[in-house]
């Protein structure tokens, strides 16, 4: 629902109708319903993919504060950095079963995906360490709880820092930056849409449901953690969950908006800027480390 949000809105500021906001979903209904096939030569992983990246996907929330305060029976098996190591490893087997295609334009995406996830997973790692040294903890729950602790954790500087890099890396992931569109399929600037160039059927449709859930959880590490880590039950009542829910629904929805007309306000900037626009979110958790240790930020 929050993919489909975002796309209202954009079409709306770009002056279109644009879709329903539940159009991903009847996507998702019809690709389901197709046929599969596979390119020749492809191996295992070319199938084999979608299916472990959506899982790892589905796995991350288990290790982060999505709906409650407290941490669940399986939250202590993996830290944060555990949860973007997960993301990564989806994100590599896609890449992989696109270069097995032998389509120039799906090993375009996987290339450009992995060259230039070389300078935004750095940024992740430094991100969790920053606000790892702030809070002595790698844990997202007690993150989060440290956060939640009073207004003065939110505005210091190195705090501020890191969660500016990370939305930047957010942007990027999610393919909002200004270089290419989330739907584009320019060959000049794609890079999300060029990766499941070769896939059809149910299974283009778990690489687009695993975009969408990546997506969702990259908000909620930025909501739940960093930004805005409050709204979530403290308890196990019925009722106390469903407004977790309504609460993460509504800070995501906020966010979507946000981002989308972050996206339409900036004109397109060719592929190779990209290079600049990760190098700065890349200097933003750098300067979070030196503000924490030598401005005490």
């Amino acid at each position: 629902m929050v993919s489909g949000a975002i796309a209202t809105v954009e079409a709306r500021l770009q002056g279109r109708r644009g879709p329903r906001v539940l159009q991903p979903f009847y996507d998702l209904h019809k690709m389901f319903g197709k046929e599969s096939l596979a390119p020749t030569g492809s191996g295992v992983l070319f199938l084999a993919a979608p299916v472990i990246a959506i899982a790892c996907y589905l796995s991350v929330p288990l290790l982060i504060p999505v709906l409650t305060t407290y941490p669940l029976p399986l939250a202590t098996m993996g830290d944060i950095l555990g949860g973007g190591f997960l993301l990564s490893f989806a994100s590599f087997l896609v890449a992989v079963a696109a270069t097995e295609t032998g389509d120039p334009y799906a090993q375009l995406g996987a290339s450009r995906a992995k060259t230039f996830g070389a300078i935004t997973e750095p940024v992740l790692l430094m991100v969790f360490f920053t606000v790892a040294a702030i809070t002595a903890t790698d844990l997202p729950y007690a993150l989060g709880e440290t956060v939640r602790s009073g207004p003065a954790q939110v505005v210091r500087p190195a705090h501020l820092l890191a969660t500016g890099a990370l939305l930047m890396v957010i942007l990027y992931e999610t393919a909002r930056i200004p270089i290419e569109t989330h739907t584009g399929t320019n060959e000049l600037g794609m890079i999300e849409t060029a990766r499941p160039f070769e896939h059809s059927g149910p299974y283009l449709a778990l690489l687009h449901w695993g975009s969408m859930i990546k997506q969702l959880v990259l908000f909620t590490i930025l909501l739940n953690i960093f930004a805005a880590p409050w709204g979530m039950a403290s308890g196990t009542h019925p009722l106390a969950v469903a407004g977790a829910a309504g609460a993460l629904i509504g800070k995501s929805l906020v966010l979507g908006v946000l981002i989308a007309g972050l996206d339409n306000a900036f004109a397109k900037l060719r592929l190779f800027k990209i290079t600049e626009f990760a190098a700065a979110a890349f200097l933003l958790a750098i300067f979070a480390v030196c503000t924490l240790f030598l401005g005490g930020g």
